[in-house]
C-alpha cells in the first residue's frame, strides 16, 4: 500500500514542476539523439536520474499536445497534469526496438491519457 502513497507522491511532483515549467514558460530543450538514447539505456538499468530527465526533457510536448484540448473547456493545468501522467507511462513503457521515435510514441501516451480522462468525465 506505501507503494501507491510514493507513486502518487511522485506523480504529483512531477506534475507541479511541470505546472512550474508552464507558468514561467521555461521548458527544458529537448535533448539531442545521443543523450536521449543514454538516458533510455541508463533508465532500463533502473537510473532514477535519467528516468527524471527523459521526462523533463520532453514536458514541452505535453504543452504543445494540451493545446489541442483547449477547445474541451477542461481547466489547462488539469490537463498538463493529465498529459504529464500519459507522458510518465509513455516514458516507462517505450521500447526502442519497435523503431518508434520517444516523441511519437509518448505523444500518444499523453494525447490517449488525456481522451480517457476526458471520456471519464461524461
Amino acid at each position: 500500500m506505501s507503494g501507491i502513497f510514493t507513486a502518487i507522491a511522485y506523480a504529483f511532483k512531477e506534475m507541479m514542476l511541470f505546472v512550474s515549467y508552464v507558468k514561467n514558460q521555461a521548458f527544458p530543450q529537448p535533448l539531442s539523439k545521443e543523450d536521449e538514447k543514454k538516458y533510455l539505456e541508463r533508465m532500463n538499468e533502473g537510473d532514477e536520474h535519467a528516468r527524471n530527465m527523459l521526462i523533463e526533457h520532453n514536458l514541452r510536448l505535453v504543452a504543445h499536445i494540451v493545446k489541442k484540448f483547449e477547445s474541451t473547456n477542461e481547466d489547462n493545468e488539469d490537463l498538463i497534469s493529465i498529459g504529464t501522467i500519459g507522458l510518465i507511462k509513455g516514458i516507462e513503457s517505450y521500447s526502442p526496438d519497435k523503431g518508434t521515435k520517444l516523441a511519437t510514441y509518448a505523444a500518444r501516451c499523453i494525447e490517449n491519457e488525456i481522451l480517457i480522462t476526458l471520456h471519464m468525465r461524461k
